[in-house]
């Protein structure tokens, strides 16, 4: 049984955030000494918290029309600093660049597949979508891509979790979807997508299929949440948080970044288009860091250096 106090995790109510804060729930409770496949001992260990952002509230609107992507963590970060949970679950390309003072992630787990899922009815791909199909996203990235390879598309604003969307995309609200295909795996939806997007050809978010745990700064190296992290992963997802940080990036701001490890090798891609997917700016680069005693920095600083010199290209044409 568990040899300290529970350890309280906080996640949003959607199903998919229950299904990835479940995932780490039995990975804490497994640390603290609990039987993993005990659903009892588990919530007794790592019991979890649900809270329901502003992000969950309002979906009637764009998250830019709203304050931005940090409204699916911001009262959940108010739950952390006032001591109501231990730590948070989010998905990490739902976190901003910049964490309220007191605040760190702490690990980030190995990472999903963080590839675009394209799903339709019947159509396999983008270029298969008859002329003037509509596209349903809410993400001014997805969005900026899929305009700048179909500019005769019909792009409407689709909110909601994954089921919602579905349900949206069957009812014919639109021809085709774009979702994270990493969500879609860990709900077992992983053979809906009739096709992946190449990330180097259009990068994801920054981060996307990856999950930040976040706690309070002060508890960032405790052992429970030392175990969970996965060095390849908080790797590649600091460059491409640091381009975001370059770009300011928000939901006001179409911006994909995409890092991979090639041997001793970090590669990165940036770029960031304007709204209407008109205008499409992009960096490539790479860095040594499998004998940095410091990797993570030099990840972060190839994505800064990219996201700057993007920044320094485009202006405010990247700015919604």
């Amino acid at each position: 049984m568990p040899t300290q106090p529970p350890v309280r995790i906080g996640a949003r109510g959607s199903k998919l955030s229950r299904t990835q804060a479940g995932q780490i729930q039995r990975r804490i409770a497994a640390f603290l000494g609990a039987d993993p496949d005990d659903a009892v001992a588990v919530e007794r260990a790592a019991p979890l918290v649900i809270i329901t952002t502003s992000g969950d509230r309002i979906q009637d609107r764009r998250l830019l029309e709203i304050g931005g992507k940090g409204l699916f963590t911001k009262e959940i970060e108010d739950a952390l600093l006032e001591g109501r949970i231990d730590c948070a679950v989010h998905s990490l390309k739902d976190v901003p660049s910049l964490l309220p003072e007191g605040l760190c992630i702490a690990a980030i787990p190995e990472r999903e597949d963080p590839r675009d899922a394209f799903v339709s009815r019947g159509p396999a791909s983008l270029e298969d979508l008859p002329p003037g199909a509509v596209l349903g996203t809410a993400s001014l990235r997805r969005q900026a891509q899929c305009l700048h390879r179909r500019p005769d598309l019909k792009v409407e604003m689709l909110r909601g979790n994954v089921d919602t969307r579905l349900a949206k995309l069957a009812a014919g609200e639109a021809d085709a979807i774009l979702l994270a295909y990493a969500g879609l795996r860990r709900l077992g939806l992983g053979n809906i997508p009739q096709g992946l997007i190449d990330p180097r050809m259009a990068p994801p978010a920054p981060g996307q299929g990856a999950l930040a745990i976040q706690t309070r700064t002060a508890d960032r190296h405790l052992p429970w949440a030392r175990a969970l992290d996965h060095a390849p992963t908080a790797l590649t997802v600091a460059a491409e948080r640091g381009a975001l940080t370059a770009l300011e990036g928000s939901c006001r701001t179409p911006v994909g970044a995409h890092a991979w490890l090639e041997g001793a090798n970090l590669r990165l891609i940036v770029e960031a288009l304007s709204p209407d997917g008109r205008l499409r700016f992009r960096r490539e680069g790479a860095t040594e860091v499998g004998q940095l005693a410091e990797p993570d920095e030099a990840a972060r600083d190839l994505g800064l250096l990219l996201g700057c010199q993007i920044k320094a290209e485009a202006g405010d044409a990247i700015v919604f």
